[in-house]
């Protein structure tokens, strides 16, 4: 088994060797997902966009599998107070774009984050490339599996309000999926979790994932919430 350790000049590889079987469905998901199956913004096709990465990681929580999320500084410029996964921009020393960057981008950014340590991550997967108009990101969804959970919380304040875990079954439950309006009249899917709305890119990333792995249930799209919802 190759595992991600480090994110400074450490091998950083993807593997699906040990994964738990509850993971099956994912994997089959990114062996096979096309990139309209996940979004209708894909990346420009003269190679425009800032090249970015987000960490999708699961974890064997109490109640089950579960995704690690954070909530966004409200204080931010951009997407200030929103739930997402860990991730940003690559930097030059994350390395080639087109080769591991995004992996050690995803781990690095992580780490900052939300102070996890990267050595416990076995990555498995990355999604195709997709594209966020609003800031010009290209984003790479890479995924992992949370082997040897280390304790998270918020590191710097004036990018993270929170760190938090969700458990995969409160994002399949009916109850708490709707439809997001935002204030310009944008819909998309959304998840009412933690006291708060998972929107936008993540809420969509999420949605997608739960159906091609067949974990999604029937839910009410019709349900409309507002982006400023807190239960």
């Amino acid at each position: 088994m190759t595992r991600a350790s480090g994110t400074q000049g450490g091998a950083v590889a993807v593997s699906k060797d040990g994964l738990p079987q509850w993971l099956d469905p994912v994997v089959r998901c990114i062996e096979t997902v096309e990139p309209p199956q996940l979004s209708r913004f894909l990346p420009p096709e003269d190679g425009g966009g800032r090249q970015s990465a987000v960490l999708i990681l699961f974890g064997d929580g109490a109640g089950g599998p579960e995704l690690l999320l954070m909530e966004r500084a409200s204080s931010l410029r951009e997407h200030a107070g929103q739930p997402a996964f860990p991730g940003g921009a690559l930097d030059p020393e994350d390395g080639d774009p087109q080769g591991d960057g995004p992996l050690r981008a995803a781990l690095r950014e992580a780490e900052e984050e939300t102070g996890l340590d990267p050595a416990g991550v076995q990555l498995f997967g990355v999604l195709p490339r997709l594209y966020i108009p609003v800031s010009g990101f290209v984003v790479s969804p890479v995924l992992g599996w949370w082997r040897e959970p280390t304790p998270v919380g918020v590191v710097d304040p004036e990018e993270t309000a929170r760190v938090f875990t969700v458990p995969v079954a409160d994002l399949t439950d009916p109850e708490n999926r709707a439809t997001a309006v935002h204030p310009r009249g944008h819909t998309g899917p959304a998840f009412l979790v933690n006291s708060a709305v998972v929107w936008g890119f993540t809420a969509g990333i999420i949605d997608r994932l739960l159906h091609y792995s067949g974990w999604e249930r029937p839910w009410d799209p019709d349900k409309q919430v507002p982006l400023d919802w807190r239960s």
